[in-house]
């Protein structure tokens, strides 16, 4: 295995916090940005401009993004669902946003109420307007391995939607494994069609662990070459339109098979499970991360045989 760095996106603030059914005031979603910070993470989803009739859980992104100090190396990104959600985005200073699709026809008019077409069509100006404001689009392919309304999802249409993100001008594209559904050698096949028709390097991979599979795809997408993860402090997260499909894949989980293989993150794995110690407390649940279970378990160990 290469031990070369491996990037993550923390995504708890944002995909995580947006599907738990406890919602949380400003200030607490601001001190769970800036603990994962001092853990190492560089790249963080803290937001979404959407309206809070429809997400009401990522009301007041714009205060948080206010509230973030720039810092150098760390990237706060929001997402933003049409050219009104950028503009929100552009008012409160954000510097990177990111845009939603759907590979499967199903999810895309039950989430979004459009066709994939339509929403790419609503992205060109979202891209353009960005591209002319310097602010740097990420994008999403949601359903890229199953779809929790019309079941498994042709490979051939994640990779039409991926490559129409990228040609648009996303400088990356984050293959969604929405309702967890997805297992390595299928993994593995979507990221080797995916870079047929755009550049690996531009690939990024995000796993839910319904079926408890996001780390060994997560693996798989690691050997097919690809180095840009999505993952969820604590395992934060759901899908509203996939009932019992759990959160994204716990970063805990993520930073201990990377360092594990021998690969660079920047993330001091302590410092982090204490972060979802404090988001966990916040919410008044339990931690879906196993390491995060093993290492507080190991700790409690460690107490009981320390004379006091």
């Amino acid at each position: 295995m290469s031990t070369d760095a491996v990037r993550l996106v923390e995504v708890g603030p944002r995909d995580g916090l947006q599907n738990e059914p406890c919602a949380l005031p400003v200030d607490t979603r601001v001190r769970l940005i800036e603990r994962l910070v001092a853990a190492g993470l560089r790249h963080l989803e803290v937001g979404a401009f959407v309206s809070p009739r429809w997400v009401p859980r990522m009301a007041g992104s714009d205060e948080i993004m206010r509230c973030l100090a720039p810092l150098p190396s760390v990237t706060y990104s929001a997402l933003v669902p049409n050219e009104k959600g950028l503009n929100s985005a552009l008012e409160s200073g954000c510097r990177e946003v990111a845009v939603f699709a759907a590979a499967s026809e199903a999810f895309s008019q039950r989430n979004i109420n459009c066709s994939i077409a339509e929403s790419l069509e609503r992205f060109e100006p979202v891209l353009s307007k960005a591209k002319e404001a310097g602010i740097a689009v990420r994008g999403y392919v949601s359903c890229s391995l199953g779809c929790p309304l019309s079941g498994d999802v042709e490979i051939a249409e994640v990779v039409r939607v991926s490559a129409a993100l990228y040609e648009m001008g996303c400088y990356e594209v984050s293959l969604g494994d929405t309702i967890g559904t997805g297992t390595p050698g299928k993994t593995k096949a979507l990221i080797e069609a995916c870079a047929s028709e755009m550049p690996i390097a531009a690939l990024a991979g995000h796993f839910h662990d319904t079926y408890g599979m996001a780390v060994a795809n997560l693996h798989a997408a690691l050997e097919a070459g690809v180095r840009v993860f999505d993952s969820s402090v604590s395992g934060l997260g759901g899908c509203p339109y996939s009932p019992g499909a759990t959160g994204n894949v716990a970063t805990e989980d993520v930073v201990y098979l990377l360092h594990g293989l021998g690969i660079q993150t920047g993330v001091n794995l302590d410092t982090l499970v204490d972060t979802g110690t404090f988001i966990d407390h916040e919410l008044g649940r339990r931690t879906a991360s196993r390491t995060a279970k093993a290492i507080k378990a190991r700790r409690e160990r460690t107490l009981e045989r320390t004379p006091t």
